[in-house]
């Protein structure tokens, strides 16, 4: 079995990497937890004021934390009105997509395996 060890890292040591511009638009990533042999992955997204991630869905949930900023994010047909120290669940395969009124920082940890039959199309929510 694999033994796994401790993680301490400042955030600011982790590679911010701009998100292609055919999926979002002013809208960065930092991959703080992505080794495969985790249970999940902790990212950190900075999405500019203005900025915007497309809609998209997949087979597996997030777990986010707003950090700072305000926006919107659309699960399902519904559009939320999101701000610092909001918690949000997106359910696997749920269309979801995410704009910044100010300048949005969130923690969004989902799961190293799908948790959901990979669709062809995003489930009603």
């Amino acid at each position: 079995m694999l033994e796994l060890k401790p993680v301490i890292k400042k955030f600011y040591e982790i590679n911010e990497e701009k998100l292609p511009e055919d999926q979002a638009q002013k809208s960065f990533i930092r991959w703080l937890l992505a080794d495969d042999n985790y249970n999940f992955f902790m990212r950190l997204f900075r999405i500019e004021a203005g900025g915007h991630i497309n809609s998209h869905f997949h087979p597996w949930e997030h777990e986010i934390f707003i950090l700072e900023g305000k926006g919107r994010i659309k699960i399902g047909t519904k559009i939320y009105n999101v701000e610092e120290g909001n918690f949000i669940y997106i359910p696997p395969n749920a269309d979801h997509e995410y704009w910044a009124e100010s300048e949005l920082k969130f923690l969004c940890i989902i799961p190293s395996k799908p948790t959901a039959e990979e669709l062809d199309k995003p489930l009603p929510y």
